[in-house]
């Protein structure tokens, strides 16, 4: 019963920051990271209504979506390396989370071309500027704005951040707020609605909704700690 009772208690952290924030109920998602957890653990988050999961390896998802049921949805939060597109769309994944180049973006659109398809991405933004992160910095993005909107068959939902760690989850609420308010001033830009926006991890995802968080990426907090003692991730 933890995992049922984790995900009520998220759940229910969920509505009471859309009510504070004043924001409509139900308009944030919960994405459930399943990295390094096993199939019978998102099995019982599946029982419970979770249908929405996360990895950050695509190897990992491509293990772990053939043994779950088809209604599952996945997205890849991680970074994708450009000659593993092809699989990640192939497989199916919802939303590639953490397209952190134009080359990335770029190769994305023409695998998607080539299949046929148009392949929804977010575009990773590196609000804190620091060097061990993936992403965009925000001058970067402006920069190559108008590049990536021309880019054909991609679908930019919006933008995704990692803030810097921080002891106190109200520390991050900077960083949420940096990138609400650069999908703003892109929207003003055009031509993208950008509705994603995918920020607040397990210890802060409260304080993300109040900031504007559509996407809620919650993983220790639903299935305990990870053990990464037999894994290579």
């Amino acid at each position: 019963m933890y995992i049922q009772n984790q995900l009520a208690e998220i759940r229910a952290g969920i509505a009471a920051a859309e009510q504070r924030a004043g924001r409509p109920a139900g308009s944030v998602t919960l994405l459930a990271v399943s990295k390094t957890f096993p199939v019978a653990d998102i099995m019982q988050a599946y029982a419970d209504g979770q249908r929405l999961f996360g990895e950050n390896r695509l190897q990992e998802a491509m293990e772990k979506a053939p043994q779950m049921p088809r209604d599952c949805r996945w997205h890849i939060i991680g970074p994708l390396q450009r000659n593993k597109v092809r699989k990640a769309l192939e497989l199916g994944v919802e939303l590639l989370e953490a397209i952190d180049s134009l080359k990335l973006a770029a190769a994305v659109s023409r695998i998607a071309g080539e299949l046929g398809i148009t392949a929804a991405i977010l575009l990773e933004v590196n609000v804190d500027g620091e060097e061990s992160k993936h992403g965009f910095t925000p001058d970067g993005l402006r920069a190559e704005w108008d590049e990536l909107t021309a880019l054909p068959h991609l679908d930019i939902r919006g933008l995704m951040c990692i803030p810097a760690p921080t002891e106190n989850p109200e520390g991050a609420r900077p960083a949420f707020r940096t990138l609400r308010n650069l999908a703003a001033e892109l929207r003003e830009r055009g031509p993208l609605p950008l509705p994603e926006l995918s920020m607040g991890m397990s210890h802060d995802y409260t304080i993300a909704v109040e900031e504007g968080s559509t996407i809620v990426r919650v993983g220790s907090a639903i299935f305990g700690k990870r053990d990464y003692s037999t894994t290579s991730h």
